[in-house]
């Protein structure tokens, strides 16, 4: 057997001296770059069948070389692999371990191509599958949240702005905002999809190479949907990387938005929902407390993903063509937001599949408050009166209740008549929280009817996806 050696370096024969072991450290990436391994090897290996059919290598050193690489991911999986930080990469620990174990076969992979187009391979396809579990997850979680809503289209609460009361809303109404966020993210995730599923495997270092090689053949092999036309491109383009941490950032940030309603809901002083132990945490100090942990925690991992999408433009702010080292940091920047997403995703659909809506408290609260005060003065305007008169007129009532302590529903008729002699004893069923729902027609509106067309709207949109 041919002996191959490679003096712990893929470029050792360039160089004179080995580093030490400190910058060996610094330089290398295997730490976190071994994540790709089954992309890595999925990759030789439509590297090696397609040299192999172009009669650049031989097909036993096709078949070798793929028996091989199997043994190595099959070990790896195992725990049974320990890599080198000497070797920098999972590429070259993989061809490293590669050559010891078949010999000069395993040199032989690497014809044609770079560790260039090679690791950004890697990344397309990793990209790619992991943007589509997170479309899965997000469908899951968008499937528990109608499911919720469902049960609760006739639930009222108060519906706010600015955070004080507005108007009372049905609590499938305002749940389900979430789940079109969701569509919107999920879209978003679909749509890059476009940009991610192409190959750039044959552009080798950033010029392609004088082997006559068929990218064609690799993208087909490996399920790309099209293949880079520049090779410089090919090797230097990390936009699929920005702009899935970007979706990935949004979403987080539906999330948190999600979080912080699910953090004020479940406080004393709301009430409105009670958190699954499972999702809550207690004080080592304060014994009645039930903390929402998972909620605070999934609005505080907002922080980490924004910061590697920062990461990334900064990274690539200003870097000439084609392939320069610092390219190495868009790896860990992804594989950390892409477990927080994912992670989040879980966490958020059993929290709120575990939770107990409050819908008695829910109901006392929009007869204990003065959210029912635009319909007032909508009811004056049934009655001829100005919009802008009929606002007037129910700020002042307003402003009366709270001096007295009471809402409107508690005032008298009398009373009521004292600002405008229009208004007559239909006045407290038209004021009924209830019934402000049940007026509510208008398309995409919060009345009963309207929020069950677009509970079905929405289950046709999942159905189909």
């Amino acid at each position: 057997m041919e002996a191959i050696a490679m003096n712990n370096k893929a470029w050792g024969g360039r160089f004179q001296q080995q580093p030490e072991e400190w910058v060996d450290d610094f330089n290398a990436s295997i730490d976190f770059d071994q994540t790709l391994i089954d992309q890595d090897i999925a990759g030789s290996i439509a590297h090696a069948t397609m040299l192999a059919n172009q009669g650049i290598i031989s097909t036993q050193d096709k078949a070798d070389i793929i028996d091989g690489l199997k043994a190595i991911q099959a070990d790896f999986h195992q725990h049974k692999l320990t890599f080198k930080h000497s070797l920098e990469d999972i590429h070259l620990n993989i061809e490293h371990e590669l050559i010891e174990r078949i010999g000069a076969a395993g040199g032989r992979l690497h014809t044609g191509r770079s560790r260039n187009d090679q690791v950004a391979t890697d990344m397309h396809l990793y990209t790619k599958q992991q943007v589509l579990d997170i479309t899965t997850l997000i469908k899951s979680f968008q499937q528990t949240i109608v499911e919720l809503a469902n049960q609760h289209v006739d639930t009222i609460m108060p519906g706010y702005t600015h955070l004080q009361r507005a108007q009372p809303i049905s609590f499938a109404h305002h749940i389900m905002t979430y789940f079109w966020m969701l569509e919107r993210d999920k879209g978003r995730f679909t749509d890059s999809l476009k940009r991610i599923d192409i190959s750039p495997l044959g552009a080798a270092a950033l010029s392609g190479t004088t082997y006559p090689i068929d990218r064609h053949e690799t993208k087909d092999l490996l399920g790309f949907a099209s293949v880079y036309e520049n090779s410089l491109d090919a090797v230097s383009d990390r936009d699929y990387i920005v702009e899935t941490l970007h979706n990935i950032s949004l979403t987080m940030v539906h999330l948190s938005r999600f979080a912080e309603e699910i953090i004020f809901w479940s406080t004393d002083e709301a009430k409105f929902i009670t958190l699954a132990d499972a999702f809550s945490t207690g004080s080592s100090i304060m014994p009645q407390k039930k903390n929402p942990d998972m909620a605070e925690l999934i609005r505080g991992k907002v922080g980490r993903t924004t910061g590697h999408l920062m990461s990334m433009l900064v990274t690539l702010k200003g870097l000439p063509l084609a392939y320069n080292k610092d390219m190495q940091e868009d790896k860990e920047g992804l594989f950390d937001a892409l477990h927080t997403i994912k992670g989040s995703l879980r966490i958020f659909e059993g929290m709120i599949a575990t939770m107990t809506v409050n819908s008695e408290r829910l109901a006392q609260t929009v007869t204990q408050d003065f959210s029912n005060a635009t319909e007032l003065a909508d009811y004056l305007v049934t009655k001829n009166v100005p919009f802008r008169t009929a606002h007037e007129i129910v700020g002042k009532i307003v402003f009366e209740c709270i001096q007295q302590g009471i809402y409107l529903l508690d005032v008298s008729l009398e009373r009521y008549q004292a600002y405008d002699a229009r208004i007559e004893a239909d006045i407290y069923d038209y004021l009924k929280p209830a019934n402000c729902l049940q007026r509510r027609q208008s398309y995409g509106s919060t009345g009963p009817d309207a929020v069950k067309h677009q509970l079905k709207v929405a289950q046709a949109l999942l159905d189909e996806s």
